[in-house]
């Protein structure tokens, strides 16, 4: 008799493919017939340079990534990016725009002025105004022409919001900077609206320690020579990546991700899974008749990060508790937040999210 499966809905560091956690640990000990092991492989090494490599190129077909974009594997996380991204393209400018939408983009907007002359103006917020259950629209964000970038996190993975529509500006605007840290290659975008995109890997992409940079190359133009050379992009584009030592093994299960994802149909055919899964459970508090409650206005409603709640603390956390107990872990809302919080990421099955389905209606028909 099989044991009952373990569904991991954690934010991050979030669950994997098992095809590719099978593989990682078939090559644990010898990759590709190397005789060496990932993990105590040099990164100048012809054999890791070919795993950078292949990543790469499965990442630009995955997202169609133009040609005059670059591609960066770095480390510290995308909260690092809220400093690099101000250090590197503000200089010299009089302003930068930031969009506060919840608690990521908040930080990203406090911590980017640390480092740079430059004014962080606050384009638009969906704090005061809606509490974080609602998104500004991007025709109603403040944007001064003249300012270096706009900043945006287009899925709030803390308070469950995500922007619908893909967000673009006029060509007569500043460049688009988008922390895409949980939601990156959930569906199709097209990566020419955006100047930079970052991507911390431990949710979408692979296990932590990896942060995805994709920068349009007249950018790098921006990126002055005052800044240490270990937070300039130009320099680590000039060394191939290589300035410090990579995150060989948070790269190497990455470029396994690419590879599981294009053998699923690319992103156009996980984000029908992922529309599926995010309705599943939409539909399971919608039809609760109050007992599950999100606050999110439907149009914001993120289909990676679902929250809920119920009518008490107390029961939110019999919830947590009894939903471990049946293998559905790791739901408990963030610390500030409280309630729910069921991450549904392209490697959670759809197997996983009726599980949490069918739980939450027996938790109901209970308690209810």
């Amino acid at each position: 008799m099989s044991a009952r499966p373990i569904y991991n809905f954690s934010a991050g560091p979030a669950v994997l493919p098992e095809a590719v956690l099978r593989t990682a640990q078939q090559e644990m000990l010898d990759y590709n017939g190397t005789g060496f092991p990932v993990m105590a492989m040099s990164h100048r090494s012809e054999m890791f340079l070919s795993i950078l490599h292949h990543a790469e190129q499965d990442l630009r077909t995955l997202l169609n990534i133009p040609s005059n974009y670059k591609i960066l594997f770095l480390q510290g996380g995308a909260t690092t990016q809220f400093n690099m991204v101000a250090m590197n393209l503000a200089h010299g400018f009089p302003s930068a725009d930031a969009v506060v939408t919840g608690n990521w983009s908040r930080i990203a907007y406090e911590q980017m002025s640390r480092l740079t002359d430059a004014e962080i103006r606050l384009a638009a917020h969906g704090g005061e105004q809606f509490n974080y259950t609602a998104l500004p629209t991007v025709e109603t964000w403040d944007i001064d022409k003249n300012s270096a970038f706009v900043h945006f996190a287009i899925n709030e993975t803390v308070n469950g919001l995500q922007y619908q529509t893909v967000p673009k500006l006029s060509d007569d605007l500043p460049p688009l900077v988008c922390d895409m840290s949980s939601e990156i290659l959930s569906r199709e975008f097209d990566v020419s609206d955006y100047g930079l995109i970052y991507a911390g890997a431990q949710k979408n992409i692979g296990p932590a320690g990896a942060t995805v940079v994709i920068i349009r190359e007249d950018l790098l133009n921006r990126c002055p020579d005052s800044i240490p050379d270990v937070f300039n992009y130009r320099s680590h584009l000039n060394r191939d990546g290589m300035y410090n030592t990579p995150s060989t093994y948070a790269i190497y299960m990455s470029g396994l991700v690419f590879r599981w994802l294009l053998t699923q149909g690319g992103v156009k055919k996980i984000e029908a899974v992922n529309n599926i899964k995010a309705q599943t459970l939409y539909d399971a508090i919608d039809n609760s008749g109050g007992f599950y409650v999100n606050r999110i206005r439907p149009d914001a409603r993120s289909k990676m990060n679902v929250v809920f709640q119920t009518a008490s603390a107390e029961l939110d956390r019999r919830f947590v508790l009894e939903a471990e107990l049946q293998g559905l872990c790791l739901l408990k809302g963030y610390k500030t937040v409280g309630g729910m919080r069921a991450s549904i990421y392209n490697a959670m099955p759809l197997e996983g999210v009726q599980a949490l389905a069918d739980f939450m209606s027996d938790f109901q028909r209970r308690y209810g």
